[in-house]
């Protein structure tokens, strides 16, 4: 697949000559490339921590069309990674913070803005006008659904992810390389992979991956060198290591022939379901009850925290005891419970009152009743004690 745009129609302004003289000089890009650039359009799904960066130097590369989908709002937390927002954006949607900041580097860019969740049903509308699709999301229903859009419509998709200290990236269906569906055939079931915000990731990590995905774009554009295409790209940014494994297209996988429901084909209906069922029959507090408990001295309680330890150096409420679920989950943590509970009453937390749901559901299997801190730390500190870091 080759982008052919008519180049007659493309003119470079004097303003384009001195902005991308450095381009010019490549013989590699040369004023035939940059005309390319100009003329091609890109659309990133995601701004955020691989959509940052890439958009940025997209932009500064001269891509002449770019649109962005998202629909969250930029938030303090994002900072630390998502270095196409600012401050001042806090609050405020990140597709007009990403535009703001893409005007600012180039403002003969055309920037298109998807304020919506992208879905089966609007999906092939918004990728359609576009020559190069970048997934920069960061969940599986959204992968799926970008990679069958793409191949449905013909579109390269440049993939990236990243998780703690490890990324990758690669070029899926294009010129008859593999897909998305090549690396992962079935969904993993819901919840096996952390998000970033579970278990966290190195802010300069998204930069690296999110850099790659922009070279993939900016070398399918020109039409010059070799593409990731059948190639994963491994980082490990703790050990500064990349390593390549070889994707081949399986001869036997599924035709795409449709866009269907990708929520439920990864499970999560069903892993939601499941959790509330599992949830229905475990008592729940108020981070208000918990305080007028500790506030009351009462002693026939144990607090039990079921985050890891470094989240519990970052916050803790006072009295809690530490014991991390996937110690409850092994089983080893459930004879210090145990040991623990001793006759007394149950109170379980975690950061937000999911992770110290399914310890419950675990111990109540083992005969160990308890109640859960609904909301969990997060709520602690914003209605009881906001001098405990909210992370």
């Amino acid at each position: 697949m080759t982008l052919n745009p008519n180049l007659d129609e493309v003119q470079l302004s004097q303003d384009d000559y001195e902005r991308y003289s450095r381009h010019l000089i490549l013989p590699e890009v040369g004023v035939e490339g940059q005309k390319r650039l100009k003329a091609a359009s890109v659309l990133c799904i995601g701004t955020g921590g691989l959509g940052s960066p890439l958009l940025l130097y997209l932009a500064a590369a001269g891509i002449g069309r770019i649109g962005i989908v998202d629909f969250d709002v930029v938030d303090t937390s994002n900072l630390q990674r998502q270095v196409i927002h600012g401050t001042s954006w806090v609050g405020k949607p990140k597709i007009e913070s990403a535009k703001n900041r893409i005007l600012e580097i180039n403002p003969y860019c055309q920037v298109d803005l998807y304020e919506t969740q992208i879905t089966s049903q609007n999906a092939l509308d918004i990728i359609r006008p576009y020559d190069v699709v970048i997934d920069g999301t960061d969940n599986f229903p959204t992968r799926y659904l970008t990679n069958d859009a793409c191949v449905l419509l013909n579109k390269p998709n440049i993939y990236g992810s990243i998780f703690r200290f490890e990324g990758q990236a690669t070029v899926f269906n294009y010129e008859g390389g593999p897909n998305y569906r090549d690396l992962y055939p079935e969904p993993p079931p819901p919840g096996m992979v952390p998000s970033c915000a579970e278990g966290g990731v190195l802010g300069i990590l998204p930069g690296i991956i999110g850099v790659i995905q922009a070279t993939e774009a900016v070398k399918i554009v020109l039409g010059k060198g070799e593409t990731l295409s059948g190639r994963l790209l491994l980082y490990d940014a703790l050990n500064m290591k990349f390593r390549e494994l070889k994707l081949r297209p399986n001869p036997v996988r599924p035709v795409i022939e449709k866009l269907i429901d990708y929520e439920q084909f990864c499970g999560i209906p069903q892993a939601k379901a499941e959790e509330a069922k599992q949830q229905m029959d475990i008592p729940e507090m108020t981070v208000q009850e918990l305080k007028q408990l500790l506030d009351g001295g009462a002693k026939d309680f144990v607090l039990l925290d079921v985050r890891n330890p470094h989240e519990y150096e970052i916050a803790k409420i006072p009295g809690s005891v530490l014991i991390p679920l996937p110690d409850i989950e092994d089983g080893d943590g459930i004879s210090q419970v145990k040991d623990i509970v001793n006759g007394h009453c149950l109170i379980v937390h975690c950061k937000s009152g999911i992770r110290s749901a399914k310890a419950l559901s675990i111990l109540k299997n083992a005969g160990i009743e308890g109640t859960n801190v609904k909301g969990g730390i997060l709520a602690w500190s914003k209605e009881i004690d906001p001098s405990v870091p909210s992370y």
